[in-house]
């Protein structure tokens, strides 16, 4: 089992240079901690990861302040933006930090975020999937025939030249079977969460995955499942959860606003689901946050400490996943953020130890 970390904030009243600050000093002790990869967003347009608006943007300013960790899109919302130009920035990313991006497609759920695209919303995963084979086949030296100012096709090659050979890719799966079918057909990786799905669920979602990948002459195994758990880790199991539960339920009531406004716009919320398009009573949603917190606090985290966390790595890696995305920024404070880290780096130290 790998672990990176990951950052999604809802930052409430501070600035944005506290939370990139709090992401530059929570990289470098990932960095010099020995964890995979990190992971930045792409949301738009609201306090929910809003200061997040570019992947490509965070992970060049990333690649001078890390050496080793891999810099990660998660996810890259691709149909709102240009092929050719998603692969320039992301080329320049691999060359300043000489051969470390990687990229997490995502088809986009959030209606208003179309504002960017609004001719690309309806058939947005089609898209997505087009873009995917596009950018690869730019990345390998490929040249690809687009109309120029006057409708003339003309070739379009990528410039600067990558470093590595391939662009590492992930699918970002919202819990949609056909997405890790699509992942395992197309020799990319998995990214994704237990929002709205349980480990059953998700190991059978894994076994369609490796199925897509033997069914195209895939190495079944090579493929990278990479699930996404919120994360916060102290010496003491009931120390991390106590300060977790408060910060956590808020970070939570953001959400909720965001899938609100998203219903409001007229479109569906994360996971393709759909929800009434009026603000929930208040006390309705006082205990949806009671619940969901209490059940990721349960078994749906990393919440504790390296010990107790250590069977929750356990049970999902017999569910065939390989890598858990740690995300770190739910609405803990920087301090809290940063002193995890630690824990966490000893957790994973034990299972890079058993690792062939």
């Amino acid at each position: 089992m790998r672990f990176g970390i990951m950052f999604f904030a809802a930052p409430d009243g501070a600035a944005a240079s506290e939370t990139f600050d709090t992401m530059f000093a929570a990289a470098k002790l990932a960095d010099r901690g020995g964890l995979s990869a990190v992971w930045t967003p792409e949301r738009h347009f609201d306090r929910f990861g809003g200061v997040f608006p570019n992947p490509a943007l965070t992970s060049a300013a990333l690649a001078m302040t890390t050496d080793s960790l891999q810099l990660r899109a998660g996810s890259l919302i691709s149909p709102l933006h240009n092929t050719v130009r998603m692969a320039e920035e992301w080329s320049v990313v691999d060359n300043l930090s000489r051969g470390r991006a990687a990229v997490s497609f995502g088809a986009g759920w959030n209606v208003n975020d179309f504002v960017l695209s609004p001719q690309t919303y309806a058939d947005r995963r089609d898209v997505m999937l087009a873009q995917l084979d596009d950018l690869r086949r730019l990345w390998r030296g490929e040249a690809i025939e687009l109309p120029n100012g006057l409708g003339h096709p003309v070739p379009v090659r990528l410039f600067p030249r990558p470093v590595q050979r391939e662009l590492p890719i992930w699918l970002t799966s919202s819990g949609n079977p056909q997405t890790f079918v699509d992942a395992g057909a197309r020799g990319t990786n998995v990214l994704t969460h237990l929002i709205g799905q349980d480990v059953d669920q998700l190991t059978a979602k894994i076994k369609l995955y490796r199925e897509a990948r033997a069914g195209t002459g895939l190495d079944p195994a090579t493929g990278v499942v990479s699930l996404m758990l919120h994360t916060h880790l102290a010496d003491d199991e009931a120390e991390a959860k106590a300060t977790t539960r408060t910060p956590f339920r808020e970070y939570l009531r953001s959400a909720v606003s965001l899938e609100t406004k998203a219903a409001k716009g007229g479109g569906t919320i994360s996971g393709g689901h759909r929800m009434p398009a009026e603000d929930l009573p208040d006390d309705v949603v006082e205990d949806l946050l009671d619940l969901t917190c209490d059940r990721y606090l349960r078994d749906g985290s990393l919440i504790g400490s390296p010990e107790s966390c250590r069977t929750v790595v356990e049970r999902f890696a017999a569910a065939g996943v390989d890598e858990i995305a740690c995300l770190v920024d739910f609405g803990l404070s920087a301090e809290r953020i940063l002193a995890g880290l630690p824990p966490l780096i000893t957790l994973a130290r034990q299972f890079s130890r058993t690792r062939p």
